[in-house]
């Protein structure tokens, strides 16, 4: 069975749905676009698709391979379309949270939070070292458990569509309550705060539930707008220093490392380890300086 690939599709979509951003913003609505910043985010978007033209391939044949050992034959149905959706999100979950909390994964999707806007343009703005970060292992276990190769990466594809969507200031909430149970623009712009409460939240790719079951949600508050980008935002539109500093950052604190704690604190442990600004700390100490809520 053949499937297409959503994100092909979608393009067209893509691009008509930033002009009218464009143009909603100019006309009064929120948001704000930088000519410099969406342009870097479009060559970001560019290079991203390149790498998984080179190396693409391989990965799949990894799961191929794997999918030869697989525990189960789940047919291409209905259901398993459904299931496999869901169980993409939810392994999405968990690569999105390790790749916040351990620098090795970071390296790669720093990228996507070095913008400063926040528009649907942001979205564009992908990885081109995500392969050899080795961040496609989170879906492995997807092919052992005997999906079908295409309907992996048909998924896939959908869940990265959903997503550029959530990338803009225009849309406030969702109605019919579905902010209680899908990620939305309000709950993503959280994911790219940089404020205190805002850091490491919301990880979700397409249902919020996850980060509701997993103790890792925070709503977005009208009181306290998201300010994007990341802790020690780049003084650059250069994309080739927005896709590898942190890859840089780390062969510098290995240099400079004098023992093999903090070496593995450098590759291995949460962004910020090595200074000591991690989430964590600066969550600890923004808690620590505001009256209990």
């Amino acid at each position: 069975m053949n499937l297409p690939d959503p994100v092909q599709l979608a393009i067209p979509a893509f691009i008509v749905s930033i002009i009218i951003e464009m143009f909603a913003i100019k006309s009064g609505a929120r948001g704000d676009y930088d000519w410099r910043d969406t342009a870097t985010s479009l060559v970001m978007g560019f290079g991203n698709t390149f790498a998984a033209v080179i190396f693409g391939a391989a990965v799949v044949g990894l799961g191929v391979w794997i999918h030869q050992f697989r525990l189960f034959d789940i047919p291409v149905t209905w259901w398993s379309l459904v299931l496999r959706f869901v169980a993409d999100d939810f392994f999405y979950y968990w690569f999105h949270r390790t790749a916040h909390r351990i620098r090795w994964f970071w390296a790669s999707h720093v990228i996507h939070h070095s913008s400063q806007h926040y528009n649907l343009s942001t979205a564009l703005r992908q990885t081109w070292t995500g392969q050899f970060s080795l961040s496609f292992i989170f879906r492995l276990p997807l092919f052992f458990a005997g999906f079908d190769p295409k309907l992996i990466l048909f998924c896939a594809g959908l869940n990265l569509v959903y997503q550029f969507f959530i990338h803009t200031e225009v849309v406030r909430r969702l109605p019919w309550g579905l902010e209680l149970w899908l990620n939305t623009p309000s709950h993503h712009r959280v994911h790219h705060g940089t404020n205190a409460r805002y850091l490491d939240r919301n990880y979700a790719g397409v249902f919020i539930v996850w980060d509701r079951m997993f103790g890792t949600f925070e709503a977005e508050r009208d009181d306290e707008p998201p300010r994007y980008g990341i802790i020690k935002n780049l003084a650059t539109f250069n994309p080739l220093w927005v896709a590898f500093h942190e890859w840089v950052g780390i062969g510098r604190d290995l240099v400079k490392a004098r023992d093999w704690r903090t070496r593995w604190l450098a590759v291995a442990g949460p962004p910020g380890a090595i200074s000591g600004d991690t989430a964590d700390v600066i969550r600890a100490q923004w808690r620590a300086s505001v009256p209990a809520e």
